[in-house]
């Protein structure tokens, strides 16, 4: 099996599905290419209800990822005690939360030159 290249799109729509198929709240993608000077391309941000579901998300986006197009993440940092798991694909990071976390540290706050982008979840909130 081989890995290939994928587009960040392709990538990003893995992403989302993989928090999807285990119900993560609150996704937003943020759009960093037009400042200047950062690390990654896109920010992923979602959070979960508990460290499990933390877990569950995480698990659920390598899983989905590495089905489709046989990639992996270059680093992932934080899933001791999962309440904020940082999944680094280079391009591409996502961060997913436990909720009180997520407010806490306000990535979107930190980030509001970005284009952000509210994903629609299909599950009730």
């Amino acid at each position: 099996m081989q890995k290939r290249k994928a587009s960040a799109d392709e990538l990003i729509a893995l992403i989302l599905q993989g928090i999807e198929n285990v119900k993560g709240h609150d996704i937003n993608v943020l759009d960093l290419r037009e400042i200047e000077n950062t690390v990654c391309d896109y920010f992923i941000i979602c959070n979960g209800t508990s460290n499990t579901h933390v877990n569950a998300i995480v698990g659920s986006i390598q899983k989905t990822v590495s089905k489709a197009i046989k990639d992996k993440p270059w680093h992932v940092e934080g899933e001791d005690n999962a309440e904020w798991v940082l999944m680094d694909y280079v391009n591409v990071v996502v961060h997913v939360f436990q909720k009180h976390i997520r407010e806490y540290y306000d990535i979107e706050g930190l980030w509001g030159d970005a284009k952000f982008t509210l994903v629609e979840s299909s599950i009730n909130q």
